[in-house]
């Protein structure tokens, strides 16, 4: 899990393969990325929280456009 630079989404990994982005004031589901073929372990935002990065036991890493 990791919180966005200005705290207002969460982005979480997933067993299912997926990335999710959720609103840190209501918990509402933002967005959801699929394209790992594996459990995503880790997430990261960029610090000026246009991306996300996602790493998965697919030995791959992912950048996603924050949406």
């Amino acid at each position: 899990m990791a919180w966005s630079p200005n705290g207002k989404r969460i982005s979480s990994s997933s067993t299912d393969n997926t990335v999710q982005v959720w609103g840190a004031a209501d918990g509402h589901n933002v967005c959801t990325y699929k394209g790992h073929s594996d459990q995503v372990w880790s997430v990261a935002w960029s610090p000026d929280g246009k991306h996300v990065a996602s790493g998965s036991g697919d030995k791959t890493v992912q950048v996603w456009m924050a949406l």
